[in-house]
């Protein structure tokens, strides 16, 4: 009976582990990586990888997803860049990106991105109600500009600022 070479036991294939080599003549180095998952024995039954799972898994829950964690309503959520310094007392730089909201309406405190006399602006929204009317002022956070609104100011509500990204 004759002996069946090694090619023959594996349908033709060189079995893990035999003797082969590269073409400089030396052992194949790549042997090993060409047997993982061939069922320990040879069988050519695909195994399971194991190990010690990490424990930051259980902290993973997916990608990070910043339209999830920042913006409520994509449809009327914009990001815009601040120009000048008149709110850096309340965060917001030059230079910084802030989340603007379309679909809100200012509440008293809110800072808003407003269209006052044909120009678009960043101010802080003061609500105070006097003698049963709405009195509103717009001002920055270092004091130096206020503007009280009255039936004549040409006034739109562009949006509220809902978070501000500061460079660090």
């Amino acid at each position: 009976m004759a002996a069946r070479s090694a090619d023959h036991a594996h349908g033709g294939r060189a079995a893990p582990g035999a003797d082969r080599h590269d073409a400089g003549g030396g052992p194949d180095r790549y042997g090993a990586a060409w047997s993982v998952g061939e069922g320990g024995a040879g069988t050519g039954t695909p195994t399971q990888a194991q190990g010690f799972p990490s424990p930051a898994q259980d902290y993973f829950h997916g990608g990070l997803d910043l339209n999830r964690l920042l913006v409520r309503d994509r449809a009327s959520t914009f990001i815009m860049r601040v120009s000048g310094d008149a709110m850096a007392p309340g965060g917001m730089s030059n230079g910084d990106e802030i989340i603007v909201d379309r679909a809100l309406s200012p509440r008293d405190r809110s800072v808003v991105v407003v269209v006052l006399d044909g120009e678009l602006t960043l101010r802080r929204w003061y609500q105070r109600e006097h003698l049963g009317r709405t009195q509103v002022l717009l001002a920055t956070d270092d004091a130096t500009r206020s503007h009280r609104v009255g039936p004549d100011t040409d006034l739109v509500v562009w949006g509220v600022v809902t978070r501000c990204l500061h460079h660090v």
